[in-house]
C-alpha cells in the first residue's frame, strides 16, 4: 500500500488518498449537496427521457413494449403478487421516490425554507397558486367525462428538471432565488401527494385501510419510544406498503408516512457529542503505540468503534436516510420511472392533431400558462398585501421567471397521469405527450426569460 503522495502537504502526511479520492473531498453543506445532485439527476433525467422516446419510435419498440409487460412475480406458498414489470416500478420502486420526498418535505418544515413562517409564506402561496391555476384551467377545457380525471396532472413541478435548468444560470441568478424554486417545488410535492391520496383511489377496503392505519400507529410508536435504529423502521414499511396496495390508497403513499415517521432529533446534542470525541481521543492517544498497526491493538479498535457509534448518534437518522437514498433514488429509480413511462409513439404527420387535443391542451396549457399565473400572480398579491417578501437580491421578473421553469412537470405529472389514465391509453397517450411538450417549453423559455433578466440591472 503506498503511503502519501511525494510532495504532498504537511496536512497529507499519514492520510492514504485512493486514485479518485481527491476528487470528492470537497465538503458541501446539506442545501449546496441537495442542490448539486438534483441538477445531475436532472441532467440524467433528460438523456433518460430522449432514451425512452427512441426507444418507443425505433426498430427496438417491439422489445420496449415487451419489457414493460413482463410478468414479474412474487411467491410463498399459496400466497402470491404478481404485476407486469411497468407497474412494478410505478407501484413499488417509486416508493423509494416517495419516501425521499417525505424525508425532504419533513426537514423542510422542521429545519428547513419551510421553518420560519414569514420566510416560508412567499413559496408556500406561490406553490398553492401554482397548482391551483392549473387545474382549473385543465378542467375548463375538460369539464366532463373521463377526461376531466387529468385535471391533476399540470399541478406538479419537477424539482430535479427545473433545478437543472436554473443550476445553468448560477452565475446569473441570486442563491436566493434557487432556495424560493426548491421551497415551491418541495409545497408542490406535498400538494400531489394530498392530491394522489384523496382523488386518485378508486375503490378503498376498509380491512386494508385499517391495517395500514395500525401499522402506521407502530411506526410512531417507534419514533417516540426514541428507537433510532432504521430496521424496524423498514420492515414496517413494506407490510404498510403491502397493506396500502390492497386497500386501494396508492402504495407509493407508503413511502411518505414511512418517512413521517423516522426521528429527526439526535439522540446526543452536540456539546455532549464534543465532550464524547474529546475523551475518546485522550484515550486513544494514551493507547497507541508508534509503529504497531490498529488491527493488532483491541483497545484502538474498541475506542474507534465507539466514536463511530457516537458519530451516528449525533446525526438525526432523517437526515441520515435522506443523505443515503438520495443518490440511488436521483441516479436509478427516477431515471428508471422515465424510461418506463416517458416513451410515448410519435406520429408527426398527426402532431397538429394530438396538440390539439383536450387532454393534451389542458395538460400543456395548464402546465405553461396555468403556472405562469397561479404562480406569479399569487406572488404578487402575497407580497401587496405584506404576507410575503421577495427572497434577498431577487427582482419580481426573476419570480416570473421561475414560475416559467415551475412548467416543467415531468416525474409527478407521468405519475398522476398513469393514475387517472390508468384504463384510457388513449388520453394518456395525449397526457403524456403534453406533459413533454410543456416540459420542453417551460424549460426553455424559462431559462431564456432568467438568462435576458440576468444581465439587466437593478
Amino acid at each position: 500500500m503506498k503511503t502519501a503522495e511525494k510532495g504532498s502537504s504537511e496536512n497529507d502526511q499519514g492520510i492514504y488518498h485512493a486514485p479518485w479520492e481527491k476528487a470528492f473531498d470537497r465538503v458541501l453543506t446539506p442545501f449546496e449537496e441537495f442542490i448539486h445532485r438534483q441538477t445531475t439527476s436532472g441532467l440524467l433525467l433528460m438523456s433518460t427521457a430522449i432514451l425512452a422516446l427512441l426507444l418507443a419510435n425505433g426498430p427496438l419498440e417491439y422489445f420496449y413494449q415487451q419489457l414493460q409487460h413482463l410478468e414479474v412475480g412474487l411467491s410463498i406458498g399459496s400466497w402470491s403478487l404478481e404485476n407486469d414489470l411497468h407497474h412494478w416500478i410505478n407501484d413499488g420502486l417509486m416508493a423509494l421516490f416517495f419516501f425521499v420526498v417525505g424525508l425532504e418535505l419533513k426537514r423542510e418544515i422542521m429545519v428547513g425554507e419551510l421553518a420560519n413562517p414569514r420566510q416560508a409564506a412567499l413559496p408556500i402561496i406561490a406553490a398553492i397558486g401554482g397548482m391551483v391555476v392549473p387545474a382549473l384551467i385543465y378542467f375548463a377545457i375538460n369539464p366532463h367525462g373521463d377526461a376531466a380525471r387529468g385535471w391533476g396532472i399540470p399541478m406538479a413541478t419537477d424539482i430535479a428538471f427545473a433545478l437543472g435548468a436554473i443550476a445553468l444560470l448560477a452565475g446569473r441568478v441570486p442563491k436566493a432565488l434557487i432556495t424560493f424554486l426548491v421551497a415551491l417545488a418541495i409545497v408542490d410535492d406535498l400538494g400531489a401527494v394530498i392530491v394522489i391520496a384523496a382523488f386518485y383511489t378508486e375503490t378503498l377496503s376498509m380491512g386494508w385501510l385499517t391495517t395500514a392505519a395500525i401499522l402506521f400507529g407502530f411506526l410512531l410508536m417507534l419514533n417516540f419510544a426514541g428507537i433510532r435504529k432504521i430496521t424496524p423502521y423498514f420492515i414496517i414499511a413494506v407490510f404498510l406498503w403491502y397493506a396500502l396496495f390492497e386497500s386501494g390508497v396508492h402504495a407509493t403513499l407508503a413511502g411518505v408516512l414511512g418517512a413521517f415517521s423516522i426521528p429527526a432529533r439526535p439522540k446526543y446534542d452536540p456539546c455532549r457529542f464534543s465532550a464524547q470525541v474529546k475523551e475518546s481521543i485522550a484515550q486513544f492517544d494514551a493507547s497507541h503505540v508508534p509503529g504497531q498497526s490498529i488491527m493488532t491493538n483491541d483497545k484502538l479498535r474498541g475506542i474507534v468503534h465507539s466514536l463511530e457509534s457516537g458519530a451516528l448518534q449525533v446525526q438525526a437518522p432523517l437526515q441520515r436516510l435522506e443523505h443515503a437514498w438520495h443518490l440511488p433514488v436521483a441516479y436509478l429509480v427516477i431515471p428508471v420511472f422515465a424510461l418506463f413511462n416517458a416513451g410515448i409513439p410519435l406520429d408527426f404527420s398527426s402532431i397538429g392533431t394530438t396538440l390539439t387535443h383536450p387532454v393534451t391542451l389542458g395538460v400543456s396549457t395548464g402546465l405553461i400558462l396555468g403556472k405562469v399565473l397561479g404562480i406569479s400572480v399569487s406572488s404578487w398579491l402575497a407580497i401587496k398585501a405584506g404576507i410575503g417578501r421577495l427572497p434577498a437580491g431577487t427582482r419580481f421578473n426573476q419570480i416570473v421567471g421561475v414560475s416559467l421553469l415551475g412548467g416543467i412537470g415531468f416525474t409527478m405529472s407521468i405519475f398522476i397521469a398513469e393514475l387517472g389514465f390508468a384504463h384510457q391509453p388513449e388520453m394518456l397517450l395525449m397526457a403524456k405527450t403534453g406533459i413533454l411538450f410543456a416540459s420542453l417549453f417551460a424549460g426553455i423559455a424559462g431559462f431564456i426569460w432568467l438568462f435576458l433578466a440576468g444581465s439587466r440591472g437593478d
